[in-house]
C-alpha cells in the first residue's frame, strides 16, 4: 500500500518533472505497487539516464541527501544519488548497467524502451514494465523477486 507521504512524494517529483524532457520511471517496490502488486514500498526509486539523473538532482537540489556521482558495486553500475522528499528516500538511479555472466557490462538500460504508464491518484506515472523487471532481477541473481514478478504476471495477465 502507498502511504499519504509516498504518494504526497509521488505528486511532487510527478510536478517537478512534467515540464521536463528526463525520460524517467519509477522502479522498485512502489513500480509493482503501482502495477498492481501487494508490496511493502520502503523507497521510491527512479531509474532514468546519465544525463536525466543529474537534471533530477538539480530539479530538487533542495532535498538532495548524496549527490548524485558513478557509483559501482559487484553487479551493478549508475549515477547514482539520493533525495528525501516528504520524510520520504527517493534513490535516483541513472545509466544503470548490469554485470554480464561473462564479467563485461551491458549497456546502460533504455529507460524509455521499457517504461510504460499507469493511471494513480489523477496522474499518468511513468513505471518500467513488470515483464522488463522480472528479467532484470533474475539477471541479478535475485530470484526470489523475480519468481514472485513472473507469478503475479501470470495470474493477472
Amino acid at each position: 500500500m502507498i502511504s499519504a507521504p509516498q504518494q504526497r512524494t509521488l505528486r511532487i517529483i510527478h510536478d517537478g518533472l512534467q515540464e521536463t524532457k528526463v525520460v524517467w520511471a519509477i522502479t522498485g517496490s512502489l513500480g509493482f505497487a503501482l502495477h498492481g502488486m501487494k508490496v511493502e514500498i520502503n523507497d521510491i526509486d527512479l531509474q532514468t539516464d546519465a544525463n536525466g539523473a543529474y537534471e533530477i538532482e538539480n530539479a530538487f537540489i533542495e532535498n538532495v541527501v548524496r549527490r548524485v556521482r558513478f557509483s559501482v558495486s559487484d553487479n551493478i553500475a549508475s549515477h547514482w544519488g539520493e533525495l528525501k522528499i516528504e520524510g520520504v528516500k527517493v534513490e535516483i538511479i541513472g545509466a544503470l548497467q548490469k554485470k554480464l555472466p561473462n564479467g563485461a557490462w551491458e549497456s546502460p538500460v533504455e529507460v524509455e524502451r521499457y517504461r510504460e504508464f499507469v493511471s494513480f491518484e489523477c496522474m499518468k506515472l511513468p513505471v518500467l514494465s513488470l515483464k522488463y523487471e522480472e528479467q532484470a532481477y533474475r539477471q541479478l541473481g535475485r530470484t526470489e523477486k523475480a519468481d514472485q514478478i513472473k507469478e503475479w504476471l501470470n495470474r493477472y495477465n
